[in-house]
């Protein structure tokens, strides 16, 4: 019984592997959802998710409201003081870590394999299906000293923060802020070096 156990889980990881490629995003129904003030209403966060994946619709959505392009300007569904844009939105999911591109809208590969146990230290965060990472690229953050990096970047992550809450709410996912992650294995896992600073993640499912 043994045996046949550990050769399943060898099966799903090879499959789960073998599918880690770029995730071509759809683009947005920008005429969908609910109105501002009912998801305003309905924003709560949860800590109980299903296993089960987002659908295409669901993550594609999620992610352009996130840090989206939505002008042709090149500029993003979210505020960015001096237009700076010092984050990378990563995606952690069950097959390995993902970075999103806002210009091409998809995410593309950065490393195979389940890091979600180093997403948060509460028991959900390793089963649920989607954490977002909200990283600083301190580079971009120019002229300023570290504590002025840290008030830009953790505004930035703020706005994307609520968009995703506000989403979350109008299509009736769940979704939790949360600061408490394994920030420095996770940096170390993507590869990012000393420029590159943990800010804020949250967990979404259903």
């Amino acid at each position: 019984m043994k045996a046949t156990t550990m050769f399943i889980a060898l099966i799903t990881n090879v499959i789960l592997l073998s599918s880690f490629d770029v995730i071509k995003l759809k683009a947005p129904d920008t005429t969908g959802g609910k109105p501002l003030m009912t998801a305003m209403k309905n924003r709560k966060t949860d800590r109980v998710f299903q296993g089960k994946a987002l659908s295409e619709k669901h993550l594609s959505e999620l992610m352009w409201v996130a840090y989206g392009v939505n002008r042709d300007n090149g500029k993003r569904t979210v505020p960015s003081a001096r237009a700076l844009y010092p984050l990378q939105v990563y995606v952690v999911k069950a097959d390995g870590i993902y970075l999103y591109n806002p210009h091409k809208h998809l995410l593309e590969p950065v490393k195979a394999g389940d890091y979600r146990k180093f997403c948060g230290t509460q028991d959900f965060v390793e089963k649920a299906p989607l954490n977002l990472i909200y990283i600083a690229d301190y580079r971009k953050l120019t002229n300023m000293n570290d504590q002025q990096r840290a008030v830009y970047a953790g505004l930035d992550a703020a706005h994307c923060c609520q968009n995703v809450y506000l989403y979350c709410a109008s299509e009736g996912l769940k979704v939790v802020e949360r600061a408490s992650v394994k920030g420095d294995e996770l940096l170390k896992a993507i590869g990012l070096d000393v420029n590159y600073h943990f800010v804020i993640a949250q967990t979404v499912g259903y």
